[in-house]
């Protein structure tokens, strides 16, 4: 999967503390070498827009939209333009500058607007923007509120085990992340135009990434309902989760268990 020279440039990923429900240090861990990785801003960026684009869905006109008529040049010397014109009317029909009739340049299905990357490259990606969650000058150029110097927030698994989303906003609390979500409320805003009337009528900026080891665990619905929280396991985890907008180093509260499963997917081989 990593060329011999990626391999060489990585560094020792740092040492961080994980936290009980109580936000108080109940061990200190070395993270996965993933987090040694390091940072392809150019690569993330490509790999954001591979997989952004391919959720987009072709559109396009109809071929014959407009062209459904018995319209024709009357030929020369009736004193009048030759366009096609209805017969019988002599209403011009037919050309894009007459109403009802074709569209010049229309947009067409066939066009690519899927922007391809090999599967080595999107994974590559996936590692070195996990390794932009552990730096925290790159957190706090995104935008993210942190009070914490070792990223990212590692709590034990009991965390996985709240139901109720107050419970998770007390705990958020005690770990100094509720001012981002905070952030995310105070950030939401009306979106303009017609998409308000199409399924997307808020625009609201993004909070930290809640990585858990089941997707079915009773937290993920707890953490849904906060303003701009995502939850993905390390299965699921892609690149629109780590750089939203293509620009890495994403806010990340990771739980043990799950903090182990992605050192299982993401294994960096030592040489």
């Amino acid at each position: 999967m990593l060329g011999s020279t990626m391999i060489l440039l990585i560094k020792d990923p740092p040492k961080v503390p994980v936290y009980n429900l109580e936000g108080e240090v109940i061990e200190e861990i070395q993270l996965p070498r993933v987090f040694g990785l390091p940072v392809r801003k150019d690569l993330i960026r490509r790999a954001f827009l591979s997989a952004f684009t391919a959720r987009l869905q072709p559109k396009g006109r109809d071929p014959m939209a407009g062209k459904r008529t018995t319209a024709r040049s009357f030929g020369v010397g009736l004193g009048m333009a030759r366009v096609p014109r209805i017969p019988g009317t002599g209403r011009a029909a037919l050309i894009n500058s007459a109403v009802g009739g074709r569209v010049a340049f229309p947009p067409t299905p066939l066009k690519r607007i899927h922007e391809e990357i090999n599967k080595k490259e999107m994974k590559l990606a996936i590692m070195s923007a996990l390794a932009a969650t552990s730096i925290p000058e790159l957190v706090k150029t995104r935008g993210h509120r942190i009070e914490i110097d070792k990223l990212p927030i590692i709590v034990s698994d009991d965390f996985e085990e709240i139901t109720k989303t107050k419970d998770v906003k007390e705990i958020l609390m005690k770990l100094k992340l509720w001012d981002d979500v905070e952030r995310a409320h105070k950030g939401t805003k009306i979106r303009a135009g017609k998409g308000k009337m199409r399924g997307r009528r808020k625009k609201v900026p993004k909070s930290f990434l809640a990585i858990i080891s089941n997707h079915n665990a009773p937290v993920r619905k707890a953490l849904e309902n906060l303003p701009g929280v995502d939850v993905t396991t390390p299965q699921l985890l892609s690149i629109l989760h780590l750089a939203p907008g293509g620009v890495p180093g994403r806010l990340t509260l990771i739980t043990k268990k799950a903090l182990e499963l992605i050192n299982q997917k993401f294994e960096v081989p030592i040489i």
